[in-house]
């Protein structure tokens, strides 16, 4: 495992300010309303050479009204499980708060080492707060501004030695793994189809519409496989953010879309195909992703017969059209059903995505169907195509058909090439391009 530090405290201390600071990033969500940050936030950070993972966790909520307090607890208590190390961040210019002294009690409970941070001291009239946080027996106080970074500098120095070596064979870097991302409009089951794929509470799942503010990433690396699963803040109509914390979670969730290589795209079972289904659709399709459709809550519909899974099916591919080639799987995040078959299937058009066709059976096969059905003449002028290659490294499947005419060629003949291209290859769930290109 890679080293992990989590950030801990109660709310509104500034821990998504430091998490920003420490990871030089805008990932966490920071908003003057307590209690923003929802779920458990990772990051990485860089320092003198050295690379950890930090934790930004839920604000630490006792005996308040939040639906979110059992939850929060819940997910510190994880953060504190799996950290290596803690950062306990007190607020110097409000002093030692009864919350504090009962965080502290836990930690110093926990035998890992931790750190505490006194933050807000934004000018120096705020340094002479610090010494109060002796008394939380948890040794000597780091004063820091996570606003403008004075003593962040030295903070990490600590970190960094306090850190237990890391484990050789976590050399993998991020980049060389899949990237799932699992997308769908709000209260479609995102989060607990995660949980239903990890086994253990990793998101908070409440009834709630945009309980999950951020994007996460979680390493999945059991039963054979290995890749690494972002849950997205549920995408919303533009109509609907109404607040910033909406704001920046429609666009991180664009931004995970970006940063995925398949997309898992989850419907209701229970409410069918809508509008904005298809506007997550379309933006999977403009950042030429691989697709799984998942139709959720599939333990919810009384009529599951094989007429009703072809008729759904048919409807979708309908409302998606041209681009038809993907998978369709009917799950429930409650039982568990098909789910490992989700997994299995977005790894196959993870695969789909870069498979690569060797340019002599390209050519005997497409050649072939080409003077089967040649592109239509235009205006006497006859299209030749010679000659079809793939490119190398592209993003995804690219095809190169080398003619005279390419100007000539429209999209309908297109649509035959790629469908030939698909019928004799598997492509399955990934999008495919066709250029045209002067010989």
């Amino acid at each position: 495992m890679g080293q992990l530090v989590a950030i801990v405290g109660r709310p509104n201390v500034g821990k998504s300010t430091l998490f920003n600071r420490l990871t030089e990033s805008r990932t966490a969500i920071v908003d003057e309303t307590a209690g923003t940050t929802r779920d458990r936030q990772y990051g990485k950070v860089t320092w003198n050479g050295k690379e950890f993972s930090i934790v930004d966790t839920g604000g630490w909520v006792v005996n308040s009204e939040d639906i979110f307090e059992g939850e929060i607890n819940k997910q510190v208590a994880l953060a504190i499980e799996q950290a290596d190390e803690i950062l306990f961040v007190v607020d110097s210019m409000n002093g030692v708060t009864d919350l504090d002294d009962h965080v502290a009690e836990i930690l110093r409970k926990s035998k890992k080492p931790v750190l505490l941070v006194a933050n807000k001291v934004d000018s120096n009239e705020w340094l002479y707060n610090v010494p109060e946080f002796y008394g939380l027996g948890l040794g000597e106080p780091y004063p820091i501004s996570a606003v403008n970074g004075f003593g962040t500098g030295d903070l990490l120095d600590d970190v960094v030695k306090k850190l237990p070596t890391p484990d050789d064979d976590d050399a993998d870097t991020i980049d060389d793994i899949p990237k799932f991302a699992i997308v769908g409009r709000p209260n479609v089951g995102k989060s607990s189809i995660i949980n239903a794929f990890i086994g253990e509470e990793r998101n908070i799942v409440t009834d709630i519409a945009g309980t999950t503010r951020d994007s996460i990433y979680t390493r999945y690396n059991k039963f054979g496989f290995d890749f690494y699963l972002v849950d997205t803040a549920g995408i919303r109509k533009k109509a609907k953010v109404n607040e910033d914390i909406e704001y920046y979670s429609v666009i991180r969730s664009i931004r995970a879309i970006e940063a995925s290589d398949v997309c898992i795209l989850l419907i209701d079972a229970t409410r069918g195909i809508e509008a904005q289904d298809q506007s997550i659709f379309s933006l999977i399709q403009r950042n030429k992703k691989g697709l799984v459709v998942c139709v959720n809550k599939w333990d919810l519909v009384e009529n599951k017969s094989q007429a009703a899974i072809k008729t759904f099916e048919t409807a979708i591919r309908d409302r998606f059209a041209p681009f038809t080639d993907f998978p369709i799987i009917f799950t429930s995040a409650l039982t568990k059903q098909r789910i490992y078959k989700v997994l299995e299937t977005a790894i196959e058009v993870y695969n789909n995505r870069r498979r690569t066709i060797p340019t002599s059976q390209l050519n005997s096969y497409l050649l072939e169907a080409i003077a089967a059905y040649p592109p239509p003449a235009n205006k006497g002028k006859y299209v030749k195509i010679k000659y079809i290659t793939m490119l190398k490294g592209a993003q995804i499947p690219s095809f190169i058909f080398f003619c005279n005419l390419p100007q000539w060629v429209k999209e309908p003949y297109r649509r035959y090439l790629e469908n030939k291209i698909r019928e004799n290859w598997d492509f399955h769930g990934t999008p495919v391009n066709i250029f045209m290109r002067e010989k």
